[in-house]
């Protein structure tokens, strides 16, 4: 009897082979590099190649070592794993970074896991059935049409984001589990934004149009044609990008804890914070942190003014918006309070320039 074949490995196109959308790349690379940052929010049009360009960020990222079987993809040097398998050998294995899509529908048992309280009263044990943060610990999280999704449950993905954990309890029983992921939600303002209060507790906020220029949609539809006709010989003409990339960010990750930032620059940017009366501190924090990662990114172990000019409106223009009615800034505003605080000249009045994947 023969046995049957592994399903078919879904082609996916080479993050190197988007065109456009910086603000967008260098967001979720940032992000890659240093999770902490707190995720991405992107707001574009239909069409623009959201989705595509995520998963081919997860597809590009080099696999990880993970403790064979185990439901949160922990490392295998995890003290936790280890004290779950009691006296059982540890068995090393690799995989992909994990790159989980959550559904529109999804309850909130399905993304968080469920507890079997009948077994555990019965027996004694906290039996757990995974969900969908299980799934993304370690990885990436992606959630498409952020904005038509259930407040309670972004509260709820926000919380595990930032936190690191899920907890779930029910009738006394209380599974804490690991749940590091970058989040990264997308949707189009047509159909709404989220609240203030939610739309401040993402790391980033990029905002992508559809390219207008002739020339630039011919390239991009040329591309997409040759890389459905042939996914693997377009993927192969891509693989010096994409392997040079790769090697870029796993760099930039070791650099990242070496990289510093003056005490001038930090006491600028909370002052460019101050002057757009931004709520809280997390956009101090979150901008620090962005300047960093690109610095890192780069290749340096000192953030430059150019590196904090770059980030800063990705960072700050989704939290000046007081009133859920209000449109989110366009970046100007951003652009033009720093270039006063820092002394550098403005922006031109047609609006900022999107950052670059450098």
């Amino acid at each position: 009897m023969s046995t049957p074949k592994p399903p078919a490995k879904r082609a996916v196109f080479p993050f190197t082979a988007v065109i456009g959308q910086e603000d967008m790349k260098l967001a979720l690379i940032l992000n890659v590099i240093d999770p902490k940052i707190g995720g991405v929010m992107i707001m574009g049009d239909r069409g623009t190649g959201k989705s595509t360009t995520i998963r081919a960020l997860a597809d590009l990222l080099p696999e990880i070592e993970v403790a064979e079987n185990d439901p949160f993809n922990r490392a295998p040097d995890n003290p936790d794993v280890k004290a779950d398998l009691g006296d059982t050998e540890v068995v090393v294995g690799t995989k992909k970074v994990p790159m989980v899509d959550l559904p529109l529908g999804a309850t909130e048992d399905r993304v968080c896991g469920t507890i079997d309280i009948e077994k555990a009263l019965s027996e004694g044990k906290k039996a757990f059935e995974p969900g969908l943060l299980a799934k993304a610990n370690r990885g990436l999280l992606y959630v498409d049409e952020v904005n038509l999704l259930d407040d309670h449950l972004v509260d709820v993905l926000l919380d595990s984001a930032a936190s690191g954990w899920n907890t779930v309890e029910r009738e006394g029983i209380s599974i804490r589990h690991p749940a590091e992921f970058v989040l990264i939600g997308s949707g189009n303002p047509e159909e709404g934004e989220l609240r203030p209060q939610l739309l401040d507790r993402f790391g980033m906020h990029a905002e992508i149009r559809t390219v207008r220029d002739p020339e630039q949609r011919v390239q991009i539809v040329e591309q997409r044609t040759a890389f459905d006709q042939s996914p693997d010989a377009f993927s192969t003409q891509c693989k010096t990008e994409q392997d040079a990339l790769r090697e870029k960010i796993l760099d930039a990750q070791k650099r990242l804890k070496d990289v510093q930032l003056e005490r001038e620059f930090r006491v600028k940017i909370s002052e460019v914070c101050s002057e757009l009366n931004v709520d809280g501190l997390r956009g101090d924090i979150v901008t620090n942190r962005a300047a960093k990662a690109l610095a890192a990114y780069e290749g340096r172990t000192e953030v430059t003014l150019e590196d904090i000019q770059t980030v800063i409106a990705l960072c700050l223009r989704h939290r000046l918006r007081k009133d859920p009615l209000e449109s989110i800034d366009s970046g100007f505003k951003v652009e033009k309070t720093f270039s006063k605080t820092f002394g550098v000249a403005e922006p031109s009045s047609n609006g900022r320039q999107p950052a670059g994947v450098r």
